[in-house]
């Protein structure tokens, strides 16, 4: 399940299967609602997440100039804000417009995902980390 070259891909697919799990629960404890509400929660961050990794994703380029470091900052933060945004947009959207939410399994699906989704700055690309030794002197 970890695709070492793609850890936002890892990260994405983790969330779908705690989602689905999560509205198993939903499911068993609550019933149709809260399954529902599980899918809605774990909906919205993957959607966020999604909205990151399209707009964060470098160029295939593999320049060493400086200047690319700040295009990358750039491009990370606004990645980062139109995450934010849809995610803000979309919770106000179901919360508005699904009157039987069971807020519990909502917040609290929409919460698992969306740490899982912070973990993956702890995955790395073995094959990028192999080039960086090989160019260190």
């Amino acid at each position: 399940m970890l695709d070492s070259g793609h850890p936002l891909r890892s990260v994405l697919r983790w969330q779908v299967v705690a989602t689905m799990l999560l509205a198993v629960v939903g499911a068993w404890l609550v019933g149709l609602h809260g399954a529902i509400s599980a899918l809605l929660g774990g909906a919205v961050a993957v959607a966020g997440g999604l909205v990151f990794a399209c707009l964060a994703t470098p160029p295939k380029t593999q320049s060493r100039d400086p200047g690319l470091a700040w295009e990358g900052l750039g491009r990370i933060l606004k990645a980062e804000g139109a995450k934010v945004l849809v995610i803000v947009t979309l919770l106000g959207l179901v919360l508005a417009t699904y009157k039987e939410v069971v807020i519990v399994g909502f917040i609290g699906t929409f919460i698992v995902a969306v740490i899982i989704f912070s973990m993956a700055i702890f995955l790395r690309n073995p094959a990028q980390l192999d080039a960086g030794k090989q160019n260190v002197d």
